[in-house]
């Protein structure tokens, strides 16, 4: 029984395995570390957005309604703020606003609409940054069972190679193939779910940022609007 126990062990599954099913278990080993590490790096940048992206709205607002344009695109250009999503949004909606309505352009110029084009460039930007990764943890939760079976086939071609050097159809001449088969499976399944739960919570987290940034934007608009429309009252008057 202990020499069972010893050949069934993980160490000792490793030393029956093939070249070609360690080379397997290897591939998927490497897929499992690199979906952990953009897992880590993702859940620490998501967590510094959220975090930084509420002291940009609790410290702009204030700035936006007395009216200090300067001060509220210095406060979301600040590096405190280099992870947030809303500051990198309203900076360029501020910043681009600030700029066109310094300029001397045409009666027919709209600066509101120029102002929302740079607030959908910098969304879209911010959101191609924030998905960052989750394409390749999408790649390894697809392609990781399929590694897995890949060593499959290896070890029931080992099983059976077994079944004909021995001339025998007993257990002690499939058992390693069949262990690597097994072992390869169960692996390649070990990889992809992780992968699958990582990615799915990350695509919502997105897409919950993405509200946040379309809210963010559409109050930034509202406030566009307002101040063009004091801008030609005071004109008028």
């Amino acid at each position: 029984m202990e020499g069972m126990d010893a050949s069934f062990s993980i160490l000792g599954m490793w030393q029956s395995m093939t070249l070609l099913g360690k080379g397997v278990a290897s591939v998927l080993l490497l897929m499992s570390i690199w979906s952990l590490t953009i897992a880590v790096e993702r859940l620490w940048r998501f967590q510094r957005a959220k975090k930084e992206s509420l002291q940009v709205a609790l410290g702009v607002t204030p700035l936006l309604r007395d009216h200090k344009l300067d001060q509220a695109i210095n406060f979301t250009k600040d590096r405190r703020f280099r992870h947030s999503h809303l500051a990198r949004v309203l900076s360029a909606g501020l910043t681009e606003f600030q700029y066109q309505s310094s300029q001397e352009l045409p009666e027919d110029f709209d600066i509101v609409e120029s102002g929302k084009r740079a607030i959908e460039r910098e969304t879209l930007m911010t959101t191609a940054e924030m998905k960052k990764g989750l394409g390749n943890l999408a790649t390894i939760s697809t392609t990781a069972p399929f590694v897995g079976l890949f060593g499959t086939v290896i070890g029931i071609i080992n099983a059976f190679r077994g079944m004909a050097i021995s001339g025998s159809g007993g257990l002690g001449a499939v058992s390693a193939g069949i262990a690597e088969a097994l072992a390869t499976t169960a692996l390649g399944l070990f990889v992809a779910v992780p992968a699958v739960w990582m990615y799915n919570y990350f695509l919502n987290k997105v897409e919950r940022f993405q509200v946040e940034m379309s809210n963010s934007s559409s109050q930034l608009i509202d406030y566009f609007i307002k101040n063009e429309a004091r801008a030609r009252a005071r004109a008028t008057t």
